[in-house]
């Protein structure tokens, strides 16, 4: 009763680590070799608490976050929240590398290096022309996923409301000690300690605006920011552009195939949920399979994590229209919505 998993980021290294672990067999392919992209990540403590409740120690790899500021394009702080206060001890925000993320996750788990061709019922083709029969096959394989497009069409793909596109990069720390978003008329930037060394900065537009693929479009559209972003700006490394693209499907099912994670629920990432989603996930779906009757796992894990997702969902596109106000309406009102749409946000995820 092999399980197939496509794909060997997040999502698919955590549910073949559930899966070993409640000893269901498991194979897991993924298509590119270098796993490693993406640079950084941020951490939620909904996150840190399912890869606890995973066995992952995330004390070893990168910084805990323990205050949010936002601020305004001249530096202005808007409102701040103490984030060690809000989760508390235990599930402390961390800003972790992925490629740690990933070693951890993936420690003694083998990954086949294959890529998915076609997926007819349970019959898997792979590129080169081999084909395997599995008793179920979950598609974690991210936004662009093989899976989801054999399965369910080319359907539930949209641009993000907030922004077109991002830019993200490492730098060395410019004297940030927290996470730190500053917003203006034509974006938004945020910085955020990965160690004492470096930052991760994510770059993107509001109101679903265009972010040029020449890094040319970060120094116009940031060249008046505070000292903090115009410095990482004049050293970045590792520039990745990308589009920033949403998946809302009405089903993630289809009898024994299911997505998780991105492949399923990809969200811009206003709310920083694409890990812990895709963890969460991994864990209630390894519980099901655990615990047989495979034919109607998908139907029971889908009921069981539609509601938290669709939170996020509404959260984001809430987040990202108030994104799109004047940029002085936007200022004016912050304050005090900004502190209160984060409790309500994230409370619901601290179970």
């Amino acid at each position: 009763m092999t399980v197939l998993v496509v794909g060997g980021g997040i999502a698919g290294l955590a549910l073949a680590r559930a899966l070993i672990d409640r000893n269901v067999p498991v194979e897991v392919v993924e298509r590119n070799v270098d796993r490693g992209a993406g640079l950084a990540i941020n951490l939620p403590g909904n996150a840190v608490t399912a890869f606890a409740a995973l066995g992952i120690d995330l004390s070893s790899v990168g910084r805990p976050t323990r205050r949010r500021e936002y601020r305004t394009s001249h530096g202005r702080l808007l409102f701040g929240v103490d984030e060690d206060a809000f989760w508390g001890t235990g599930a402390q925000p961390r800003c972790v590398r992925r490629s740690d993320l990933l070693a951890l996750l993936g420690d003694g788990i083998p990954v086949r290096h294959a890529t998915v061709t076609a997926v007819d019922g349970l019959d898997v083709e792979f590129a080169g022309g081999e084909r395997k029969t599995y008793e179920f096959v979950v598609g974690a394989d991210g936004v662009r996923s093989a899976v989801r497009s054999a399965v369910f069409g080319g359907d539930g793909v949209r641009a993000s409301l907030l922004s077109a596109a991002s830019w993200r990069f490492m730098a060395p720390n410019p004297g940030v000690d927290c996470w730190t978003v500053w917003s203006g008329a034509g974006g938004a930037f945020l910085l955020i300690p990965v160690d004492g060394e470096e930052v991760y900065a994510y770059a993107s537009a509001t109101a679903g605006g265009p972010v040029a693929d020449d890094p040319g479009w970060l120094h116009s559209t940031f060249a008046s920011f505070p000292s903090p972003v115009r410095a990482v700006l004049a050293e970045p490394s590792s520039l990745i552009h990308s589009p920033i693209e949403e998946i809302r499907l009405p089903s993630w099912v289809s009898g024994r195939r299911v997505l998780i994670g991105d492949a399923a629920h990809a969200t811009a990432p206003v709310w920083a949920q694409g890990a812990a989603l895709a963890v969460e996930d991994a864990l209630a779906l390894s519980d099901l399979l655990a615990g047989g009757d495979w034919d109607t796992v998908g139907a029971r894990f889908e009921a069981l994590r539609r509601e938290r997702v669709a939170h996020v969902q509404a959260a984001t596109d809430r987040f990202s229209r108030a994104a799109a106000l004047p940029v002085w309406l936007r200022h004016l009102v912050m304050p005090v919505i900004g502190p209160k749409t984060y409790r309500e946000t994230y409370a619901p995820l601290r179970a």
